[in-house]
C-alpha cells in the first residue's frame, strides 16, 4: 500500500511507528555531523544529540560521514525546493561523501517537488501521513530508499514496530489517492484567500505550499496566543524555531474556521 501510494518498488521502501521512528532509524546509519537548514523541524538535532551526533547549520558543504537533511516543504516557513535543485544539492553532497535526507511530510500539497522515485545510493526520503490523513496517534510513516539501504535499515529496526490500525491504513492507501490530491486542491484556494486576510490584518505572511502559513505580526505575539487559547484556538508559537516571538504559524482550515480566526485576531490586534 505505501508503495502505491509513493510510486516505488516494494523493495524500496519501509514502513516506520511514524516519522520520528524513521527520522531516528536513518540517523543510526552515519556518525559524522547532521546538518540542517535554519529554521526548521528540530527533531532532527534532538535525535542527532541522542546517537551521538553533532549538529550544525548547513552552509552548502559538507565532510565525508555528514549527513544533510532538507524538509521539503519546509517546517515552518512552507517554502519548497524543487526535484531539480534537490537532485543538484544530492549530487554535490555524495561529491564529498555525505548523505541527503529528505523530509517530505508535508509534501502531499506540492508533489511535484517530491523526489520520492529518485532515491538511490546518498538519496533517503523520509515522510509520515500524519499530516495528510490527520491520524497523529495512529503513527504511520516510512522511509524511501535504494533496497540495500532499506533492507539495512530493516535489520536496525524494532519487531513488531507497527500496530495493527497503522498496517490496514498502510494497506488502504492506494484507494484514496484521488481524495488525498482533492484535498490537497482545496487547500491550495483556502490558502490563497487565508493569505490575503491576514495581509489585511498589517501582516507579513511567508509564501507557502504546505496546509500552515507562517505569519509575521511585527509585534509580540505571546499574548494574543494565549488569548485565543482562552478562546478555544489554538495556534503556533515559533520561539522554538528560534524564531521571534511577533511570528505564529497558523494552519490553513476551513473556511468557516479561517473566518473565524481572522475575526478573534482583528478583535485582539485592535484591543492593544
Amino acid at each position: 500500500g505505501l508503495a502505491a501510494y509513493a510510486g516505488v518498488p516494494e523493495d524500496c521502501i519501509l514502513p516506520a511507528s511514524g516519522g520520528a521512528a524513521a527520522i531516528d532509524l536513518v540517523l543510526q546509519r552515519r556518525k559524522g555531523r547532521v546538518l540542517t537548514l535554519n529554521p526548521t523541524f528540530c527533531e532532527y538535532a534532538e535525535r542527532a544529540a541522542v546517537h551521538g551526533r553533532p549538529h550544525d547549520i548547513w552552509q552548502g558543504e559538507c565532510f565525508p560521514g555528514d549527513t544533510v537533511f532538507i524538509t521539503n516543504p519546509n517546517n515552518p516557513t512552507g517554502a519548497v525546493m524543487t526535484r531539480s535543485e534537490l537532485l543538484a544539492h544530492h549530487q554535490h553532497i555524495v561529491d564529498w561523501g555525505g548523505e541527503l535526507i529528505v523530509d517530505e511530510a508535508f509534501i502531499d500539497f506540492c508533489p511535484e517537488n517530491s523526489v520520492v522515485r529518485d532515491v538511490q545510493p546518498g538519496l533517503i526520503v523520509v515522510g509520515s501521513m500524519t499530516k495528510t490523513l490527520c491520524i497523529p496517534g495512529v503513527r504511520l510513516g516510512y522511509i524511501c530508499g535504494a533496497p540495500e539501504v532499506i533492507a539495512a535499515l530493516e535489520k536496525r529496526m524494532l519487531t513488531w514496530s507497527l500496530g495493527t490500525l497503522a498496517t490496514e491504513i498502510a494497506a488502504r492507501l492506494p484507494e484514496h489517492l484521488d481524495q488525498i490530491r482533492h484535498d490537497a486542491a482545496i487547500n491550495r484556494v483556502r490558502r490563497e484567500i487565508f493569505t490575503q486576510q491576514l495581509t489585511g490584518l498589517g501582516a507579513e505572511v511567508q509564501p507557502s505550499q504546505t496546509n500552515f502559513l507562517l505569519v509575521d505580526f511585527k509585534q509580540d505575539m505571546t499574548c494574543i496566543a494565549a488569548a485565543l487559547k482562552e478562546r478555544g484556538i489554538l495556534v503556533r508559537t515559533c520561539t522554538s524555531f528560534g524564531l521571534p516571538a511577533s511570528i505564529l504559524r497558523l494552519a490553513v482550515k476551513t473556511e468557516e474556521q479561517n473566518d473565524q480566526l481572522i475575526r478573534e485576531l482583528e478583535a485582539l490586534l485592535h484591543a492593544r
